[in-house]
């Protein structure tokens, strides 16, 4: 035989046998027998379609204060499109993850994409803020399939040090797209109005419905939708929720998105309004803190990889708070842009060393749910930001927003993923990763 046979074992494993079957390997996870031209095509679709999530979500962050301007409104009224966007992301993660594994993984993922293409061309035609806000709800809800499905999907495929690596690409694109997706506004803002970020929006989601019908493949076979203990909807929420790690990783999760968030929706009116930063210059500043989330991501998955992610959490929470309170400390001291920028970059450094390390853990121990946890991670991580980022316009009133009232926020934040590491995760009872 010159080609090769891939078989089944009693374990799950699969051998592919070549020209001599006695000493072929053994592949422990389907994804080990694919080509590696095609494990990048799969990385790049996947990674396009997780970075659908943040785009929605943060790709109009410029236009703030236009919006605030055109509508004649708040800054807090603004902030709450933001806020519907992530509660829609929320909802959406929620319903896509369950249902991949109740139907697969395509369907789903098809269906809900070309919600937000349509959700999209609403949001670029609303007359008002009460429409486009309704606009921007389903939007998340649409985009929502994106991140859940591809996480799920790198689960059907890898496990082990393997996925370290695999959601270490996802985790990449995930915690850089909300720093670039601003950085791209301010650009298309150059060229067109407001109105025309939506529509490149919905011209991106065409793209990805358009890519994701002839190019992804179904990774959940209908024999693995209906194994013992995962059957039902609520048989795989028990074997999520009922996880100590996960739980805790949970609130880790949420609480740095939340910090996070907490960051993008007051810089435009931080940065513009009171440093004077015009879009392009705003943009900018986020390129440079995307630079700080790509190393994060990329140091952290060596990292994890050797030493454990519970432990680069530990780094990373640790990180979190001290940079925080760097920002306070620096502004109360009257150390202008750079007191405020510098330890920006350290937090959002840490940011990217926490998001691969969070999806690892939670999806590590639930292969069989993995669709379900990661819509739980997913639909948590957005969820608690949209309820939490708005706190810094709440606090700041009508003084404006300040880095010490985002800073704070932030702040607290970390303390709140410290303490669940520690008294929930509890980093020594993890064991390592396998192989």
């Amino acid at each position: 035989m010159t080609g090769a046979i891939r078989t089944s074992t009693s374990t799950g494993a699969i051998r592919t046998l070549g020209p001599n079957p006695a000493t072929a390997p053994i592949v422990l996870h389907p994804g080990d027998a694919i080509a590696t031209g095609r494990r990048v095509l799969y990385i790049i679709l996947l990674g396009a379609l997780t970075a659908l999530g943040p785009f929605t979500i943060d790709l109009y962050l410029p236009a703030f204060p236009q919006l605030e301007e055109d509508f004649a409104t708040s800054a807090a009224m603004i902030q709450l499109t933001l806020t519907g966007t992530m509660i829609g992301f929320a909802i959406g993660q929620l319903v896509v993850g369950p249902l991949s594994d109740k139907v697969g993984r395509r369907v789903p993922l098809i269906t809900v994409t070309a919600l937000h293409v349509l959700a999209s061309v609403a949001a670029a035609l609303a007359p008002d803020l009460l429409l486009l806000g309704a606009a921007r709800v389903v939007m998340g809800i649409g985009a929502a399939a994106g991140g859940v499905v591809a996480m799920a999907i790198v689960r059907d495929l890898f496990g082990g040090r393997r996925l370290v690596v695999m959601l270490s690409r996802l985790a990449l694109v995930s915690g850089v797209a909300p720093v670039v997706a601003p950085l791209i506004g301010s650009a298309l803002l150059v060229v067109m109005p407001w109105r025309g970020i939506f529509v490149v929006l919905a011209a991106y989601g065409m793209v990805m419905l358009i890519a994701a019908s002839a190019l992804i493949p179904e990774t959940l076979p209908k024999a693995r939708r209906q194994e013992r203990g995962t059957s039902t909807v609520l048989q795989r929420y028990r074997s999520v929720l009922t996880d100590r790690v996960f739980l805790g990783v949970l609130v880790i999760g949420g609480m740095t998105f939340s910090g996070l968030f907490s960051y993008l929706s007051a810089s435009p009116f931080l940065f513009q309004q009171t440093h004077g930063l015009d879009p392009q210059g705003y943009g900018l500043l986020f390129a440079a803190n995307s630079l700080g989330v790509v190393g994060g991501v990329q140091i952290s998955s060596r990292l994890a990889t050797r030493f454990g992610p519970q432990w680069v959490l530990a780094f990373s929470t640790g990180m979190l708070l001290l940079a925080g309170a760097a920002i306070i400390l620096c502004d109360q001291l009257g150390l202008g842009f750079w007191g405020t920028v510098v330890p920006l970059w350290l937090f959002m450094t840490a940011c990217g060393f926490t998001f691969p390390c969070v999806q690892v853990l939670a999806l590590d121990r639930h292969g069989k749910a993995a669709g379900t946890a990661a819509s739980i991670l997913g639909a948590s991580n957005n969820g608690v930001a949209a309820v939490i980022s708005p706190v810094v316009g709440l606090i700041s009133g009508r003084s404006g927003i300040t880095a010490t009232t985002m800073a704070s926020v932030m702040a607290g934040c970390a303390v709140v993923a410290i303490l669940s590491l520690w008294l929930i995760v509890r980093p020594r009872s993890v064991g390592m990763l396998a192989p």
